[in-house]
């Protein structure tokens, strides 16, 4: 039988590798995607200072942050040091979390005009009643996120059925609400303030005409398979 001190490192291990969605044998540093286009692409909606500033220096900080934490809380697994694992929670959430959210955003935008399949624009209207009103409502939720935070549109495996929902800081969707990510929108400052300022909701307006939907509606594919 597992010791307290065992079970308690074995719960906090699972957790741990269960937010990064590895498994503890294959547990490997993170590296910094590539952007599928240029820095400049997603002009005039998203400037090339925006898109260089927050790849190359936000979203590489909390890959770099993340395997620093992650050989923290190794060390701690290997010493059997429960008070150090869980310590290390919040930034390993943190760090990790925004790793994930910002590697499905890049691939959310795209310059290129695309627009919903047939299966995504059906499960929006069946959700929202039409395009529009899922705009609309998105919209509303991520102008409205208190401070910094994302909106994302995901899907929820059990209801099978599109869902709205906001997360705090860099808290990932799936690992804290279980609904799975197909859209999301950055609503921290240093993603829009250098071209919008203050006024999120006209990033927010603009940033519908570079999704690529093409992305999101694969994603909806898969979650459903």
């Amino acid at each position: 039988m597992l010791s307290f001190r065992n079970a308690a490192s074995s719960v906090v291990r699972h957790n741990a590798y269960k937010l990064m969605g590895t498994a503890p044998q294959c547990a490997q540093k993170s590296t910094l995607p590539d952007l599928p286009y240029e820095y400049s692409a997603l002009e005039p909606v998203i400037s090339r200072d925006i898109m260089t500033l927050h790849h190359q220096k936000h979203h590489a900080a909390y890959v770099t942050n993340y395997n620093a934490t992650l050989e923290k809380l190794q060390a701690a697994i290997s010493r059997n040091d429960v008070s150090a694992q869980i310590e290390l929670q919040p930034a390993l959430k943190f760090n990790g979390g925004g790793h994930i959210n910002h590697s499905i955003f890049w691939q959310n935008l795209t310059p290129e005009t695309t627009k919903p399949d047939s299966s995504l624009e059906d499960a929006l209207k069946l959700r929202f009643g039409s395009f529009e009103n899922f705009k609309n409502e998105f919209s509303t939720k991520a102008v409205g996120v208190q401070g910094s935070g994302w909106a994302w549109l995901g899907y929820d495996k059990t209801s099978k059925s599109l869902q709205i929902a906001t997360c705090a800081n860099q808290d990932p969707l799936q690992g804290t609400t279980g609904l799975v990510p197909l859209l999301g929108i950055d609503v921290w400052e240093h993603a829009y303030y250098l071209q919008y300022k203050n006024v999120r909701a006209d990033y927010v307006k603009a940033i519908f005409d570079v999704v690529n939907w093409k992305d999101v509606s694969k994603r909806l594919s898969d979650a459903k398979a």
